[in-house]
Protein backbone atom coordinates (compact mmCIF):
# COMPACT_ATOMS: atom_id res chain seq x y z
CA UNK A 1 0.00 0.00 0.00
CA UNK A 2 2.58 2.71 0.85
CA UNK A 3 4.41 1.40 -2.20
CA UNK A 4 1.32 2.23 -4.38
CA UNK A 5 0.43 5.11 -2.83
CA UNK A 6 4.57 6.51 -3.44
CA UNK A 7 3.98 5.07 -7.28
CA UNK A 8 1.01 7.42 -7.19
CA UNK A 9 2.56 10.77 -5.53
CA UNK A 10 6.08 10.53 -7.90
CA UNK A 11 3.25 10.16 -11.19
CA UNK A 12 1.24 12.99 -9.97
CA UNK A 13 4.91 15.37 -9.55
CA UNK A 14 5.50 13.95 -13.02
CA UNK A 15 2.69 14.69 -14.35
CA UNK A 16 2.65 18.46 -13.18
CA UNK A 17 6.23 18.56 -14.22
CA UNK A 18 5.16 18.08 -17.77
CA UNK A 19 2.33 19.70 -17.66
CA UNK A 20 4.57 22.71 -16.20
CA UNK A 21 7.16 22.50 -19.20
CA UNK A 22 4.88 22.51 -21.86
CA UNK A 23 2.97 25.16 -20.59
CA UNK A 24 5.48 27.20 -20.41
CA UNK A 25 7.13 26.23 -23.82
CA UNK A 26 3.69 27.03 -25.30
CA UNK A 27 4.23 30.31 -23.50
CA UNK A 28 8.01 30.97 -24.74
CA UNK A 29 7.08 29.84 -28.11
CA UNK A 30 3.74 31.95 -28.61
CA UNK A 31 3.87 33.29 -31.95
CA UNK A 32 3.01 37.17 -30.72
CA UNK A 33 5.95 36.61 -27.66
CA UNK A 34 8.37 35.57 -30.67
CA UNK A 35 7.87 38.34 -33.07
CA UNK A 36 8.10 40.66 -30.19
CA UNK A 37 11.46 39.40 -28.85
CA UNK A 38 12.84 39.56 -32.53
CA UNK A 39 11.90 43.16 -32.67
CA UNK A 40 13.59 43.73 -29.27
CA UNK A 41 16.93 41.72 -30.57
CA UNK A 42 17.27 44.03 -33.79
CA UNK A 43 16.16 47.10 -32.78
CA UNK A 44 17.54 46.88 -29.28
CA UNK A 45 14.76 48.53 -27.89
CA UNK A 46 10.95 47.13 -27.44
CA UNK A 47 8.82 48.14 -30.16
CA UNK A 48 6.38 51.26 -29.51
CA UNK A 49 3.95 50.04 -32.42
CA UNK A 50 3.27 46.06 -33.29
CA UNK A 51 0.88 44.52 -35.42
CA UNK A 52 1.07 40.64 -35.86
CA UNK A 53 -0.61 38.51 -37.73
CA UNK A 54 0.08 34.97 -39.32
CA UNK A 55 3.52 34.56 -38.46
CA UNK A 56 4.82 37.62 -40.12
CA UNK A 57 4.80 41.64 -37.87
CA UNK A 58 5.95 45.15 -38.08
CA UNK A 59 7.15 46.94 -35.53
CA UNK A 60 7.88 50.93 -35.33
CA UNK A 61 10.71 52.53 -32.14
CA UNK A 62 10.21 55.75 -32.29
CA UNK A 63 13.19 56.24 -30.46
CA UNK A 64 15.48 55.25 -32.69
CA UNK A 65 13.06 56.20 -35.67
CA UNK A 66 14.15 52.33 -36.86
CA UNK A 67 11.17 49.74 -37.71
CA UNK A 68 11.27 46.14 -38.93
CA UNK A 69 9.18 43.24 -40.69
CA UNK A 70 9.20 39.67 -39.57
CA UNK A 71 8.78 36.75 -41.36
CA UNK A 72 8.37 33.12 -39.74
CA UNK A 73 7.43 33.90 -36.62
CA UNK A 74 10.79 36.35 -36.00
CA UNK A 75 13.09 33.74 -37.75
CA UNK A 76 14.12 36.27 -40.11
CA UNK A 77 13.74 39.70 -39.84
CA UNK A 78 14.80 43.16 -41.65
CA UNK A 79 14.96 46.57 -40.64
CA UNK A 80 14.55 50.02 -42.44
CA UNK A 81 15.02 53.95 -41.28
CA UNK A 82 10.94 55.35 -40.93
CA UNK A 83 11.85 57.75 -43.24
CA UNK A 84 12.27 54.80 -45.50
CA UNK A 85 8.78 54.07 -45.17
CA UNK A 86 6.35 55.31 -48.33
CA UNK A 87 2.90 54.20 -46.98
CA UNK A 88 0.63 51.86 -46.60
CA UNK A 89 -2.50 50.15 -48.47
CA UNK A 90 -5.94 48.30 -46.91
CA UNK A 91 -6.40 45.46 -49.90
CA UNK A 92 -9.79 43.99 -49.41
CA UNK A 93 -9.59 40.82 -51.92
CA UNK A 94 -7.55 42.37 -54.26
CA UNK A 95 -9.38 45.87 -54.44
CA UNK A 96 -7.61 48.77 -52.43
CA UNK A 97 -10.30 50.63 -50.24
CA UNK A 98 -7.78 52.30 -48.14
CA UNK A 99 -4.16 54.38 -48.52
CA UNK A 100 -1.71 56.53 -47.03
CA UNK A 101 1.17 57.72 -48.47
CA UNK A 102 3.89 60.35 -48.33
CA UNK A 103 2.98 63.77 -49.93
CA UNK A 104 -0.22 63.06 -50.29
CA UNK A 105 -3.56 62.54 -48.58
CA UNK A 106 -4.67 59.83 -46.90
CA UNK A 107 -7.64 57.92 -48.97
CA UNK A 108 -10.23 57.24 -45.92
CA UNK A 109 -12.36 53.78 -45.83
CA UNK A 110 -15.13 53.73 -47.34
CA UNK A 111 -16.58 50.59 -47.25
CA UNK A 112 -16.62 48.03 -44.33
CA UNK A 113 -18.28 45.41 -45.70
CA UNK A 114 -16.08 42.24 -45.96
CA UNK A 115 -15.25 40.24 -48.69
CA UNK A 116 -15.08 36.40 -49.45
CA UNK A 117 -11.26 36.70 -49.53
CA UNK A 118 -8.57 37.62 -47.58
CA UNK A 119 -7.48 41.36 -45.54
CA UNK A 120 -4.36 42.44 -46.41
CA UNK A 121 -2.06 45.47 -45.11
CA UNK A 122 0.82 46.29 -47.33
CA UNK A 123 3.52 48.38 -46.15
CA UNK A 124 5.49 49.90 -48.84
CA UNK A 125 8.93 50.67 -48.50
CA UNK A 126 12.02 52.76 -50.19
CA UNK A 127 14.04 49.32 -51.11
CA UNK A 128 15.02 48.40 -54.22
CA UNK A 129 15.52 44.52 -52.95
CA UNK A 130 12.13 44.42 -50.46
CA UNK A 131 10.00 47.34 -51.37
CA UNK A 132 6.71 45.95 -49.78
CA UNK A 133 6.02 43.68 -47.10
CA UNK A 134 2.64 42.28 -46.38
CA UNK A 135 0.22 41.22 -43.43
CA UNK A 136 -2.65 39.00 -44.14
CA UNK A 137 -4.65 39.91 -41.34
CA UNK A 138 -7.71 37.43 -42.12
CA UNK A 139 -7.50 34.69 -44.41
CA UNK A 140 -10.42 31.80 -45.65
CA UNK A 141 -10.01 29.07 -43.05
CA UNK A 142 -8.70 31.48 -40.03
CA UNK A 143 -12.70 31.26 -38.33
CA UNK A 144 -11.33 27.81 -37.34
CA UNK A 145 -8.31 29.55 -35.42
CA UNK A 146 -8.86 30.14 -31.98
CA UNK A 147 -8.70 33.87 -30.63
CA UNK A 148 -9.14 34.91 -34.24
CA UNK A 149 -10.80 38.21 -35.52
CA UNK A 150 -13.79 38.34 -37.81
CA UNK A 151 -13.17 39.73 -41.23
CA UNK A 152 -14.95 43.37 -40.04
CA UNK A 153 -12.68 43.25 -37.22
CA UNK A 154 -9.62 42.84 -39.30
CA UNK A 155 -10.44 45.58 -41.78
CA UNK A 156 -11.18 47.78 -38.59
CA UNK A 157 -7.69 47.23 -37.46
CA UNK A 158 -6.38 47.76 -40.57
CA UNK A 159 -8.11 50.55 -40.81
CA UNK A 160 -6.40 52.17 -37.78
CA UNK A 161 -3.06 50.85 -38.78
CA UNK A 162 -3.36 53.43 -42.16
CA UNK A 163 -4.06 56.36 -39.73
CA UNK A 164 -1.27 55.20 -38.32
CA UNK A 165 1.00 55.30 -40.93
CA UNK A 166 -0.36 58.69 -41.67
CA UNK A 167 0.75 59.91 -38.37
CA UNK A 168 4.15 58.28 -38.45
CA UNK A 169 4.84 59.71 -42.21
CA UNK A 170 3.87 62.64 -41.13
CA UNK A 171 6.16 62.82 -38.18
CA UNK A 172 8.96 61.65 -39.94
CA UNK A 173 8.38 63.68 -43.23
CA UNK A 174 11.73 66.47 -43.41
CA UNK A 175 11.20 69.67 -42.28
CA UNK A 176 10.52 72.53 -45.09
CA UNK A 177 13.60 73.80 -45.93
CA UNK A 178 14.48 77.87 -44.30
CA UNK A 179 13.62 80.88 -46.95
CA UNK A 180 16.77 81.72 -48.68
CA UNK A 181 18.13 84.73 -47.15
CA UNK A 182 17.88 87.63 -49.63
CA UNK A 183 21.22 88.60 -51.93
CA UNK A 184 23.50 90.64 -50.98
CA UNK A 185 23.70 94.05 -52.86
CA UNK A 186 27.00 94.37 -54.98
CA UNK A 187 29.81 95.81 -53.81
CA UNK A 188 30.19 99.60 -55.14
CA UNK A 189 32.36 100.61 -57.23
CA UNK A 190 35.25 102.51 -55.39
CA UNK A 191 37.57 104.46 -57.75
CA UNK A 192 41.13 103.65 -57.26
CA UNK A 193 43.12 107.21 -56.40
CA UNK A 194 45.75 107.80 -59.28
CA UNK A 195 49.27 107.28 -58.51
CA UNK A 196 51.13 110.60 -57.97
CA UNK A 197 53.50 111.90 -60.42
CA UNK A 198 57.00 110.57 -60.00
CA UNK A 199 59.70 113.06 -59.64
CA UNK A 200 62.16 113.35 -62.66
CA UNK A 201 64.92 111.39 -62.29
CA UNK A 202 68.59 113.26 -62.60
CA UNK A 203 70.08 112.44 -65.58
CA UNK A 204 73.36 111.17 -65.24
CA UNK A 205 75.99 113.29 -66.09
CA UNK A 206 78.17 112.04 -69.13
CA UNK A 207 82.18 111.60 -68.28
CA UNK A 208 83.83 114.49 -69.84
CA UNK A 209 85.79 112.24 -72.43
CA UNK A 210 82.71 111.58 -73.69
CA UNK A 211 81.76 115.15 -74.79
CA UNK A 212 81.44 116.15 -78.13
CA UNK A 213 81.95 120.09 -78.69
CA UNK A 214 78.91 121.32 -79.02
CA UNK A 215 77.93 122.14 -82.66
CA UNK A 216 77.03 125.96 -83.71
CA UNK A 217 74.93 126.91 -86.57
CA UNK A 218 76.06 129.41 -89.14
CA UNK A 219 73.02 131.54 -88.43
CA UNK A 220 74.27 131.75 -84.45
CA UNK A 221 78.08 132.25 -85.76
CA UNK A 222 79.80 135.79 -84.79
CA UNK A 223 80.96 137.78 -87.51
CA UNK A 224 84.30 138.19 -88.35
CA UNK A 225 84.82 142.28 -89.20
CA UNK A 226 87.32 143.29 -91.74
CA UNK A 227 90.59 144.90 -90.74
CA UNK A 228 89.35 149.15 -89.64
CA UNK A 229 91.00 151.71 -91.32
CA UNK A 230 91.54 154.72 -89.56
CA UNK A 231 90.95 158.10 -91.74
CA UNK A 232 93.68 160.35 -92.14
CA UNK A 233 91.42 163.69 -91.68
CA UNK A 234 89.81 162.20 -88.68
CA UNK A 235 90.07 163.47 -85.64
CA UNK A 236 89.82 161.23 -83.21
CA UNK A 237 91.65 162.73 -80.16
CA UNK A 238 91.88 166.73 -79.81
CA UNK A 239 95.13 168.07 -80.20
CA UNK A 240 97.07 169.20 -77.37
CA UNK A 241 98.81 172.17 -78.27
CA UNK A 242 95.03 173.57 -78.74
CA UNK A 243 93.90 172.47 -75.56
Amino acid sequence: MDETARLLLWLALAGTAVTFAGSAAIWFMDEDRRIRRAFRNVLKLPADAVLIANGRGVGFNFARSLAAVAWDQGAWCLVYRIDELVGAELIVDGEVRARAYRGEGRRALERTTPGSGQVTLRFVFDDARYPDFEVTLWAPGDEAKRNAPSPAEAIQEANRWIARVEAILRRASPPRPAAAPPPAPPPQMVARPEPAPRSPQPETETPPWDESPPVRSRSAAPRREGPRTRDLFEDDEPDEAFS
